[in-house]
């Protein structure tokens, strides 16, 4: 049977021939091939992840300003170091020091975030069959992102960056895995991605990405959207418990009393690890 693969020329058509529409770019860039690219973003990684025998993931999310102890105290170091120099301390020298501190602050969640991404695959390295393992997932950005990446990466496991073409964002960090690297257009497939695979969501500190990530998949788990069986981790009770008044939806009727237990809020690497690979070993390691 003839296949239905169409052949894709390595030369340009003849001269006074028209380009194919699969073959021209114009058309591929147009609001008319809107589709094709979605298209594109829902299926290619499918393939790369199948080749790479990835079925499950650890989805960890987080701020991309967070920084590393180390760079957020030279940071610091930096602007007090510039602002001795000044007879009196200019507007932007302000904010940037409250910055700086506020860096500073919030730094020892990179480390907790890059821990436990390292003991969690190294306890899923241990798993004898690769496509049972469960390797970190994350934006591929920076901050609680590269932590994430970085800790996977010590481990000596593979990890997922899943990037985003935004106006002002950085390159994807260097410990994504290359293979297991990918660069989205469009939010919703890479949310799709982000959910698709995912076995376990970890939410460290982080603004209104992290929150939009945490309360969608809250909101499938939820409504039952999803059948399959996700813990959520809110790592930090700190930042959790006053950000948001659990309680107060309750109160008003808008969530149930049992909608609290869709989530653990955890304070050490030690508590997020043994939480997460005893639910996962017992839904899906064990089976």
């Amino acid at each position: 049977m003839p296949s239905d693969t169409p052949h894709l020329p390595s030369d340009a058509p003849p001269s006074g021939w028209p380009l194919k529409a699969y073959d021209n770019p114009a058309f591929l860039s147009s609001p008319e091939g809107r589709l094709i690219r979605v298209m594109c973003e829902m299926t290619e990684p499918g393939g790369r992840l199948r080749r790479q025998q990835i079925q499950n993931t650890l989805v960890f999310f987080g701020s991309a300003r967070l920084k590393s102890p180390e760079d957020a105290q030279k940071d610091l170091a930096a602007v007090e170091a510039e602002i001795r120099l000044k007879p009196a301390m200019s507007r932007e020298q302000k904010i940037l020091l409250d910055r700086a501190r506020k860096n500073v602050l919030s730094a020892p969640y990179y480390d907790k975030a890059r821990e436990l991404a390292k003991e969690l695959t190294q306890w899923s390295q241990s798993i004898p069959d690769p496509a049972r393992r469960f390797p970190v997932c994350t934006g591929g950005g920076p901050g609680i992102m590269e932590a994430a990446n970085r800790g996977a990466n010590e481990a000596g496991g593979p990890s997922l960056g899943l990037g985003i073409s935004l106006p002002h964002e950085q390159n994807m960090n260097p410990y994504c895995t290359p293979e297991l690297s990918f660069e989205f257009h469009y939010f919703f497939v890479r949310k799709y991605w982000f959910f698709y695979l995912a076995k376990a969501l970890i939410a460290f500190p982080g603004g209104f990405g992290t929150l939009d990530e945490l309360f969608e998949i809250l909101t499938l788990i939820q409504t039952r959207k999803t059948k399959k069986y996700v813990p959520v981790v809110l790592f930090g009770s700190e930042f959790w418990r006053p950000l948001i008044n659990w309680d107060h939806f309750i109160d008003w009727g808008v969530i149930s009393e049992e909608d609290i237990g869709l989530f653990k809020i955890c304070d050490t690497v030690r508590e997020a690890r043994d939480y997460l690979i005893g639910e996962l070993t017992k839904y899906y390691v064990e089976p």
